[in-house]
């Protein structure tokens, strides 16, 4: 089976194009949901965090804004977040891929925010990554979350810029447009990532 890493800036539209994916037959995996899923009560990655921080847990669920908050002002809060983290999600994606294998697909995706931060792009055969202009960016971080300038400004800080993804893409898919186009470009850019595969 082979496997293809989908990501892309904030706020670029890579959840809009795994959902575009879906719409045509290719198993997704999203990532960032596995991540809740491993700080859900009851789940021992979130009693790490409340150990650490214990501002971020409140009636044993995870504030998430109050988590963010701490990352965006300390990188080594993201490191110490990631090594709570990071291992457990590693887990369940491999079993992830490893049933859509048995299952017979002949490819699968799995969709991440962070996987050039991380390097773990490495582990796809094939990375499509979502961009947009910085204008574009953003414009609709400050419109989906609330923010203002300065924190769109330090969540931006977080990321690899758009133009490093970019270039460690097999394909980019530039999404600055309407959906209609969006889904054309969709289409052209999987028959590429399957082509080229």
């Amino acid at each position: 089976m082979r496997t293809v890493g989908l990501t892309g800036g904030i706020a670029c539209g890579k959840s809009t194009v795994a959902d575009l994916l879906r719409a045509r037959g290719v198993p997704v995996l999203d990532l960032d949901q596995v991540a809740r899923d491993v700080v859900a009560p009851g789940e021992p990655a979130l009693a790490e965090i409340a150990a650490a921080w214990p501002g971020v847990v409140v009636d044993g669920r995870l504030d998430r804004k109050a988590l963010g908050a701490v990352v965006v002002a300390d990188p080594g809060a993201r490191r110490t977040l990631e090594g709570f983290t990071h291992p457990r999600i590693w887990e369940r994606m491999e079993a992830w891929l490893a049933a859509r294998a048995a299952e017979g697909a002949p490819v699968a995706a799995v969709e991440a925010a962070l996987m050039v931060e991380t390097g773990s792009y490495r582990r796809y055969d094939k990375l499509l990554v979502v961009s947009c202009s910085p204008a574009v960016q953003r414009a609709r971080l400050a419109a989906r979350e609330g923010y203002d300038a300065a924190t769109v400004e330090r969540w931006l800080a977080t990321q690899v810029p758009l133009s490093s993804k970019e270039a460690v893409a097999d394909v980019v898919i530039h999404n600055d447009t309407s959906p209609d186009v969006l889904a054309a470009v969709v289409d052209e850019a999987w028959r590429k990532i399957l082509a080229d595969a």
